[in-house]
């Protein structure tokens, strides 16, 4: 942390104060935030941090990114998918866009004017990517595109969307391709999920879409697999973030909780068993924070490797869930009711050890390095 990043953190916390948190409630009734929110992120500063300020991005690092993540955990929110936005799509196109599709793409998703999402997983298809089944064929200037992708974030309001396509099946893995779609998207039903009820995860379908050649990622077709592999280390990494804040928000306000609370006629923090959880948790948290924090600064460097980032990726989304579910725990009945915070966490967590690949596949990805 420096001033510039404790600047943020601050204007970050404000935004989530007025902008999210108190329409939270809402923003799950609907199934999606308010599309206005990207337009008042965009124009605050907050999209596209670490993007070169020549794309109208932040011109900031990592950190930068990190500080927005931590804050928006904290606030308890899990439906502003500006982390598939800004962390995910953005850096998809300035690692391999050409300079005119940076040029012509990125400022849009830095102001707020297109929302971005990217099309991996498939119903048939998730962990295993080279099970894809899309395909993009080319015919003349243009990729004919058909198939059907879900668990979209952001699936209702992006306008721009970084697919995963085949465009020559024949060859596994060196035959997949990431080209980008505008807005020219048939969209599915908003998915009923478990928790992140304000996010709006969606289908998304591709009937004979037309997008130009020039929309393919890359000088070349048959890259896609090795640019997302380049890519994935730094979206675990972000959930990484993600779920560090989560734990470290869990503990905060399970200690307000059980300092005011009373059982038998003494608080609950009194209580031996009270206490002794919630150093199991507080320590959780201490562990997770040091190993990220590394993985942070690694990150910053160049160094974080594909294992290390699955080690992130699992040990904090496992961590996150085992500390949320002792501190609903902690909380009784009150923390199955949906209108406190520790409820809806303990819902929201359950994915991180899902998405992103799944910490079976975490497991197998470090135990290959070994």
């Amino acid at each position: 942390m420096d001033s510039d990043l404790d600047q943020l953190r601050q204007l970050a916390r404000t935004f989530m104060e007025k902008e999210v948190t108190p329409h939270q409630e809402r923003f799950a009734e609907q199934k999606q935030v308010d599309r206005d929110l990207w337009r008042k992120a965009g124009d605050l500063g907050l999209l596209c941090l670490s993007i070169p300020e020549e794309y109208g991005g932040g011109g900031g690092t990592f950190a930068h990114e990190a500080v927005l993540l931590e804050e928006q955990a904290r606030a308890g929110d899990s439906a502003w998918g500006n982390s598939v936005h800004s962390g995910i799509v953005a850096h998809y196109l300035n690692s391999y866009g050409s300079e005119d599709q940076k040029r012509r793409w990125l400022p849009k998703l830095a102001s707020g004017e297109c929302v971005g999402a990217i099309a991996m997983t498939e119903p048939g298809a998730g962990s295993d990517l080279q099970g894809i089944r899309t395909k993009a064929v080319r015919d003349g200037d243009e990729y004919v595109i058909n198939g059907s992708k879900t668990f979209i974030t952001n699936g209702v309001h992006a306008d721009l969307v970084v697919v995963v396509a085949k465009t020559d099946p024949s060859q596994g893995a060196q035959g997949i391709s990431l080209i980008v779609v505008e807005n020219d998207i048939r969209r599915g039903r908003v998915l009923d999920k478990v928790g992140m009820k304000g996010q709006d995860t969606a289908e998304l379908f591709f009937d004979d879409v037309r997008v130009p050649v020039a929309n393919l990622l890359g000088d070349q077709e048959g890259l896609g697999f090795i640019q997302l592999m380049q890519q994935l280390p730094q979206e675990r990494l972000i959930i990484g973030v993600c779920c560090i804040a989560g734990i470290e928000a869990a503990v905060d306000v399970t200690l307000k909780y059980v300092k005011e609370r009373t059982a038998f006629g003494k608080e609950l923090m009194k209580f031996q068993n009270t206490r002794f959880k919630l150093a199991e948790c507080a320590t959780e948290a201490a562990v997770t924070r040091a190993f990220i924090d590394e993985c942070i600064e690694k990150h910053l460097r160049g160094e974080l490797d594909v294992p290390t980032a699955a080690m992130a990726k699992w040990w904090a989304s496992d961590r996150l869930g085992k500390v949320v579910d002792e501190c609903v725990q902690l909380f009784g009945g009150y923390g199955y009711m949906n209108e406190y915070p520790i409820a809806r966490a303990w819902s929201d967590a359950r994915v991180q050890r899902i998405f992103g690949g799944t910490n079976e596949i975490m497991k197998e990805i470090i135990a290959r390095s070994l």
